[in-house]
């Protein structure tokens, strides 16, 4: 089956036959029935006080990736210490065998300050997690394509792209005044992909206080590197806020940023907006910011076609950094591949200093609850973007600026209290629609009111979108498209200003 336009495959049948993912689901299943245990710690204590700089120090000799001389595909492990003071079990399965995969001190290079590691005793330290490498970008060399490491979070990329925003298996109660849980990918078991493998398989065991569960992951890598997962959920407590697909990424700054550090670089983001396709064929796009104050923004939707947090702005010189190189960190898109029914995709912007905290999450939450003793089946498809997802044919948003409304010269009070925004479109079915034609704004405020609307034809290809928000101590939430003789030729842009607050 194809997905929604694109010229990506969604597989019909997996990789490998049910019987081991099976199992999985069987030992996720009594999990649940069972009261929560947290894993043992075992970590020897040399590692867990390690320093991040130590832990840097130790390195995976990729003279020792399992498969490399025998698949594209090459696997190496991650030492356990510094955060990650549970290890994971790793397992490999070959001809309908399952292998573990031992912890071997041999297999890494301890250098620096982790160099007195080699002198203690690390039975035990087991695996923090692993990372897989295929010959992206060229056949001669094997890049870092998928890392899972850490609770439950794993990140990808495709053709000449550099890592950015993370995946998640679950988020469970994100932004929650109770306080958000992570569940944790306890166990992997991965299949040994052959000597021509354009895609591999991996299953894994997810445990948390509130949820238990079965994963299969079919990851095939190329210019949109793509995941198809499949996960069986079994509740062993009520989960208020089960969130599905999540996303995880970072806001700094942007061009809108009302606030923005002492800094040459001109924005500071992985992601910088989050789009969505609702199960009525609307195409919503709202700008990412980085908020004084935690803020959750809904969005009610039933069966929806995709949503994904996007880095849209690719040009180098909208960013000017040439060592994070923002302007190649991926899209990353997520397509039901069965119905979800009615709920909402929650997007929570977090308040951050600096670059250096993820604080942008996004999610799916059914309204149908998952409660104690219940269980669900996920099946989705996430993956990477250069651009937009294929089937987005309408205009799109590439540009949000506000400022002071007043011009040179104005004193008029009412006028220099109010705030002009502009908004610029190009691209998709905008650039066959000449400066001359009819195209009229539709905008509305679902809360406070907006001045002054009007749309123009822009030089250089395009329409700009622009009007005021008058002074107000409220927020205003503003919606606005573009259409032509009644119909919509722009995706909807959509955007809450708090005043005084960016």
């Amino acid at each position: 089956m194809v997905l929604l336009g694109c010229s990506m495959i969604v597989s019909t049948a997996f990789a490998e036959d049910d019987k081991h993912f099976n199992a999985v689901i069987e030992r996720a299943q009594q999990l649940a029935e069972a009261p929560y245990q947290a894993p043992e710690e075992s970590l020897p204590e040399a590692l867990r006080e390690l320093s991040y700089d130590t832990y840097r120090q130790i390195r995976f000799d990729p003279d020792h990736a399992y498969w490399k001389d025998e698949s594209p595909f090459s696997l190496q492990l991650f030492h356990s210490g510094f955060l990650f003071q549970t290890p994971i079990a790793l397992n490999v399965i070959e001809n309908d065998t399952v292998t573990s995969l031992p912890f071997s001190a041999q297999d890494y290079s301890y250098d620096g300050n982790a160099e007195k590691l080699k002198e203690q005793d690390l039975t035990g330290s087991g695996h923090a997690g692993f990372r897989l490498h295929y010959p992206l970008n060229n056949h001669e060399y094997a890049d870092e394509l998928a890392v899972f490491l850490g609770a439950s979070y794993f990140r990808i990329v495709g053709r000449d792209q550099a890592y950015g925003l993370s995946t998640r298996g679950l988020a469970i109660d994100t932004a929650s005044p109770e306080g958000e849980e992570f569940p944790a990918f306890r166990e992997f078991w991965m299949y040994k992909p052959d000597a021509d493998a354009e895609q591999i398989e991996l299953l894994a065991l997810m445990d948390s206080p509130s949820v238990s569960g079965a994963y299969r992951f079919i990851i095939q890598p190329g210019e949109d590197t793509q995941v198809e997962v499949e996960a069986e959920l079994f509740a062993r407590e009520d989960v208020a806020k089960l969130g599905v697909a999540p996303l995880t990424s970072m806001f700094t700054y942007g061009e809108a940023s009302r606030q923005r550090p002492d800094d040459f670089r001109p924005q500071v983001h992985d992601s910088d907006g989050l789009l969505l396709h609702t199960g009525s064929g609307e195409w919503i796009w709202r700008p990412l910011t980085n908020p004084e104050h935690l803020r959750t923004s809904t969005f009610i939707d039933s069966s929806p076609k995709g949503f994904g947090l996007m880095q849209r702005e690719r040009d180098f010189n909208r960013y000017l950094d040439t060592e994070a190189q923002y302007h190649r960190r991926p899209s990353q898109w997520v397509v039901p591949l069965d119905e979800w029914g009615p709920g909402r995709v929650e997007l929570v912007e977090i308040p951050t200093p600096d670059e250096t905290h993820d604080n942008i999450v996004a999610y799916w939450v059914a309204d149908d609850a998952l409660d104690a003793g219940e269980s669900r089946r996920l099946h989705y498809l996430t993956h990477t973007l250069n651009t937009q997802p294929e089937a987005h044919t309408l205009g799109r948003a590439i540009r949000t600026r506000h400022g002071n409304a007043a011009g040179p010269g104005q004193t008029d009070l009412a006028v220099s209290e109010q705030r002009q925004f502009i908004v610029d479109f190009q691209g998709g079915a905008l650039d066959d629609i000449a400066a001359d034609q009819p195209v009229e704004l539709d905008i509305s405020a679902q809360l406070g009111e907006v001045l002054l609307p009007q749309v123009t034809a822009l030089p250089n290809n395009g329409w700009r979108a622009s009007f005021r928000v008058p002074a107000n101590d409220q927020p205003s939430d503003v919606r606005l498209r573009l259409t032509l003789n009644g119909e919509p030729i722009s995706e909807t842009w959509n955007y809450v200003w708090y005043p005084d607050a960016e």
